[in-house]
């Protein structure tokens, strides 16, 4: 008896959710038929010229194959960028980087300097988080405080990703609150075990969902930017201490590999010539 009425009890549950579904679905359907009429009336009213206007803005839009505008004002996109540029004074240069991410809305979310003299700072790694609308006019203040050697830049459309996300959060709460209805509703020991442990998974998935959720909104509100700065003396000494190999260091590599050889042939014929002479 108890699983019968258990049975009955998610079954009017399942029926609810689905309910609240089709309602939506009806609802959605009645706006797009309005919005039909609405346009079919539009167009009989409208000067013969308003439609030729309409119809060369149409054909503009075809011949668009990227994005709209109001589409790029929907779209989630996830922005980062990795910059290195040389400097005269690092300590200098990360208070610059400081204050154009503060100044753009941003902060920085991580620092790391590294010194192999001690009275001063040879590299530091600044990572920025900036509004993504501010990412552009950010990168271009950033490479002004020096002389860019690196730059890479990466653009990830999530828009699907966040709509399904946000879909599924909708459809998550709504059932959790269900589960919580019918908790409330049952007298019965086994069936509040029953549902208690239905809504312990869905709360768990729920929870899963919401991070995932606020990491998505994180990542596509604030572009993350890496940013590299080196003392300009410091590069220097490593480029001369690697420098590129050049037409010099070429022959001077043919001519060591030459004497080498020749080194090692007379040593096999000086190592040989006892064994010729006894013969």
């Amino acid at each position: 008896m108890a699983r019968r009425t258990l049975a009955a009890m998610l079954l009017a549950a399942s029926l609810a959710l689905a309910g609240c579904g089709a309602g939506s679905s009806a609802e959605l359907s009645s706006a797009a038929d309005d919005k039909s009429v609405s346009r079919d009336n539009a167009k009989a009213a409208a000067p013969e010229g308003a439609a030729g206007s309409a119809a060369d803005d149409g054909a503009a839009e075809k011949g668009d194959p990227g994005r709209t505008g109001a589409a790029l004002e929907s779209a989630h996109i996830i922005r980062t960028a990795q910059l290195s540029v040389s400097v005269k004074d690092v300590d200098d240069a990360v208070s610059e980087a400081r204050r154009v991410a503060e100044s753009a809305g941003g902060y920085v979310g991580k620092e790391e300097s590294h010194s192999y003299d001690y009275d001063r700072t040879d590299e530091t790694e600044v990572v920025l988080r900036v509004p993504s609308e501010k990412y552009d006019a950010v990168l271009k203040d950033l490479k002004g405080t020096g002389r860019v050697y690196y730059h890479s830049a990466q653009a990830e459309d999530v828009t699907d990703e966040v709509v399904d996300v946000d879909s599924r959060v909708k459809s998550q709460r709504a059932g959790v609150e269900r589960l919580r209805e019918l908790m409330d509703e049952a007298t019965k020991l086994t069936d509040v075990v029953a549902l208690e442990g239905e809504l312990a998974s869905r709360e768990a998935e729920l929870e899963s969902l919401l991070a995932r959720q606020a990491s998505l909104e994180d990542r596509t509100s604030l572009a993350t930017v890496t940013l590299t700065l080196t003392d300009e003396d410091h590069l220097d000494e490593e480029n001369r201490e690697d420098p590129d190999p050049g037409i010099l260091d070429a022959l001077q590599g043919g001519w060591d590999a030459f004497v080498s050889t020749v080194h090692w042939i007379v040593l096999a014929v000086g190592a040989a010539l006892p064994f010729a002479v006894v013969l």
